[in-house]
């Protein structure tokens, strides 16, 4: 049954495996405490996703005490003194307790076991994970005011800044994914600490940082986290071309730069997002992402026109490559990376939509240019709405809720998600007499740009289109 320490919030509660295990190790005379996330998102009245556990005993002693208990066990983080084991529906870590500390050269800690809690909870990333709850007794142990800072909404670290952010330099990255996911503020001399380490940053592999920027951008308030990010130097090394638009002014003087404007876009594509029910379930990384990077491009195509206009032509194209660039040397996949390079390169498609008004064909091609992530680019286009020029935010609004209103008129009609030429390769052949090649090739482009102009026509008479056509060739 789940368990409720007394003294926390209602809402937060510990599977009974919590239980069942501190009295194993206590039987066998080793201390177990539950450690770090999970006694703080007790605090915060919520359940944790993970169980993590610190103890006296050696990787070895953990296996001896757990082996006919849990249902599998795995020892892949051995190494670093972490043994897996999953009982029931629980997935377990238990830690011996361990001191670590980087290399200045190196990505590898230097681990080294101990044999007190105290030791083990001063190396902890902030203050508000240094807390432990003792097992089977749920006695707390808060000896650096993690409660305190909890509270006060303040990230500060249990040893000095300077000291925790060399032990791993992804404590940096780690505390602006904190402003993000828990709205906290950065203590002043971690701040400090985290501007004059930034390059430190540069020791941690890719993927590792890729990591925490997913979790930044997917928390409650992305902008915050990556504002921290930029002012203090962190982004200059593992997202550079978000700081970079801090010196690109806006041709609308809608906002002091680029960088706000594009904040401010992110925010309000997070509040597009839907239910689980729906077409874009928050927190949604891929139109995060793009929101934040939909502008990139701006610093390296900005031109002053005659009369002190500045523009930003092409913009969306070049930003689309370098959010590319990006994100490959940040290790992402390949269907993340083609998503979220779309939306950059689409989201000024719309524009001019509301003025000159689009033919059926324009709409067939938007639709099949976004192909997926039509819903996403919705959102993404609505959100790059920032003016502070209501009648012209609510021109644009209404462009938009037109143009959706024709793709919902043009779905019902042609199943515009699988636009298709009139005919396929086999009927190609068959109507023409040719063998696969690249004639089936340029006849199959033909029919599919009919299709697009002219929308969808009896077999028939697509037959009587391809034969014209075919005769016209060489």
């Amino acid at each position: 049954m789940p368990y409720l320490p007394s003294g926390f919030p209602d809402g937060a509660w510990l599977p009974d495996v919590v239980v069942d295990l501190g009295r194993l190790f206590a039987a066998r005379g080793f201390e177990l405490s539950l450690v770090g996330g999970p006694v703080r998102d007790l605090f915060l009245g919520r359940t944790s996703p993970d169980l993590d556990f610190t103890t006296d005993a050696s990787p070895d002693q953990i296996i001896a005490t757990v082996s006919g208990w849990a249902e599998a066990h795995w020892d892949i983080g051995r190494d670093f003194g972490t043994i897996g084991l999953r009982k029931g529906g629980d997935t377990i870590e238990v830690t011996t307790y361990r001191a670590e500390a980087y290399d200045a050269t190196s990505r590898k800690p230097q681990v080294n076991f101990g044999t007190d809690l105290g030791e083990d909870l001063v190396r902890r990333d902030f203050t508000v994970n240094a807390m432990a709850l003792k097992l089977p007794s749920f006695e707390l142990v808060d000896p650096h005011g993690g409660v305190k800072d909890l509270h006060l909404r303040l990230l500060r670290t249990p040893a000095t800044p300077e000291e925790s952010f060399s032990d791993d330099p992804l404590r940096m990255m780690r505390a602006a994914r904190f402003v993000s996911q828990l709205r906290m503020e950065v203590a002043p001399e971690v701040r400090v600490a985290m501007t004059e380490m930034a390059r430190r940053v540069e020791i941690v592999s890719a993927e590792r940082v890729r990591e925490e920027l997913v979790k930044l951008i997917c928390g409650a308030d992305p902008s915050a986290g990556i504002d921290l990010l930029v002012e203090s130097g962190l982004a200059e090394i593992m997202l550079p071309e978000v700081p970079a638009l801090k010196l690109t002014d806006d041709e609308h003087h809608r906002h002091k730069d680029v960088y706000q404007h594009s904040l401010k876009v992110l925010e309000q594509a997070c509040s597009l997002e839907t239910d689980a029910e729906g077409p874009v379930p928050g927190p949604d990384f891929v139109l995060r992402f793009a929101a934040l990077m939909h502008d990139v491009g701006k610093p390296k195509t900005r031109r002053f026109e005659p009369g002190g206009a500045v523009s930003f032509r092409h913009h969306d194209v070049v930003g689309a490559k370098q959010t590319r660039r990006r994100m490959q040397a940040l290790r992402f996949d390949k269907a993340t990376i083609s998503a979220v390079c779309l939306l950059v390169e689409l989201h000024m498609r719309f524009y001019g939509y509301g003025d000159q008004g689009w033919s059926d064909s324009a709409v067939r091609r938007y639709v099949t240019d976004a192909g997926d992530q039509l819903q996403r680019l919705h959102r993404l286009t609505r959100s790059d709405v920032t003016t502070r020029n209501r009648k012209k935010a609510a021109r644009l609004d209404h462009a938009y809720d037109d143009l959706e209103a024709r793709i919902a008129e043009l779905a019902e009609r042609e199943q515009l998600e699988r636009i298709r030429p009139h005919l396929d390769g086999e009927q190609i052949m068959s109507v023409l007499g040719i063998p696969p090649g690249p004639e089936v090739g340029r006849a199959y482009k033909f029919l599919l740009e009919h299709r697009m102009e002219h929308g969808p026509v009896p077999e028939e008479q697509a037959v009587q289109i391809l034969r014209e056509w075919a005769v016209t060739q060489p």
